[in-house]
């Protein structure tokens, strides 16, 4: 017999194109697109399933429409919670990994937290909070979780937004913000996300910073071998078909934020 597998069709586009394409982008449009990608995330984590490779190309509009929803897509990475068992698989995408990955530790869904920090990040300044050419420095600085809010890009950008960015971008993931946690800040939550429209910094920095040359890149272990001592193969057909099982029977508010793409089938 045959499987057939019948796919939405998400046509909007890319986050990073999205933006570079507004004339007018402000410090609240940013917060209430990281919204849409907790609720998504925090949909898949109540699952038991971590994403492990979230990252501004892997967030597709649902539609050309001005107001369309945010898709996350990419499940390639992805992999169950199993109670009991400990994730320690080292993968991702250089720049959006969390500190405990590169540290070789067993780690949780908070790795995905930290990586909606960084989009978030990306999002309101145009440029990211790790960056060298050579990967094993740039691990080196996401290990020590060390960033700044640079001058001028972040002059204008306000308190409340630096501190969302710190508690998910927050070293031990233990004290790390969640999904629900951070769906509760004000800078989420409240109005304190500010109006201002920030879309020519932004827009000119995503361009200078993420050419599709560089930001198009999709994780190659072999690249940090270097760096790792050991890396081993990623998810089991059985476990694909698990994930994929798992989303499609749940019934969830933000279901339909959740894009099942070509790639999860990949070793069907």
């Amino acid at each position: 017999g045959h499987l057939y597998l019948i796919m939405q069709l998400v046509s909007g586009g890319e986050l990073f194109d999205r933006i570079v394409e507004k004339g007018f982008y402000t410090e609240r449009d940013a917060s209430r697109l990281i919204f849409q990608v907790l609720d998504a995330v925090k949909y898949l984590h109540d699952l038991g399933i971590v994403h492990r490779d979230l990252k501004p190309e892997n967030l597709l509009y649902y539609s050309l429409d001005e107001d369309s929803k945010i898709m996350i897509s990419d499940f390639g990475l992805s992999k169950m919670e199993d109670p009991g068992s400990v994730l320690s698989t080292a993968c991702g995408t250089p720049g959006y990994v969390a500190p405990e990955v590169l540290a070789q530790k067993p780690y949780s869904k908070a790795v995905d937290c930290w990586s909606i920090g960084v989009i978030a990040y990306i999002l309101l300044c145009g440029y990211p909070p790790f960056y060298d050419e050579n990967d094993a420095k740039l691990f080196e600085q996401i290990l020590k979780a060390e960033y700044e809010f640079d001058s001028p890009y972040w002059d204008d950008i306000s308190d409340s937004a630096k501190d969302f960015i710190r508690h998910l971008m927050e070293k031990d993931p233990e004290k790390r913000f969640t999904c629900e946690q951070a769906l509760q800040h004000p800078w989420i939550a409240g109005d304190t996300a500010l109006d201002k429209n920030i879309h020519q910094s932004v827009s000119e920095q995503i361009k200078k910073n993420f050419a599709k040359s560089k930001w198009k890149q999709a994780f190659n272990a072999t690249a940090v071998v270097r760096h790792m001592r050991k890396l081993h193969f990623l998810l089991t057909s059985a476990n694909w078909y698990t994930c994929l099982c798992k989303i499609l029977a749940t019934q969830g508010c933000c279901e339909e934020n959740v894009f099942l793409d070509a790639k999860l089938f990949g070793s069907l």
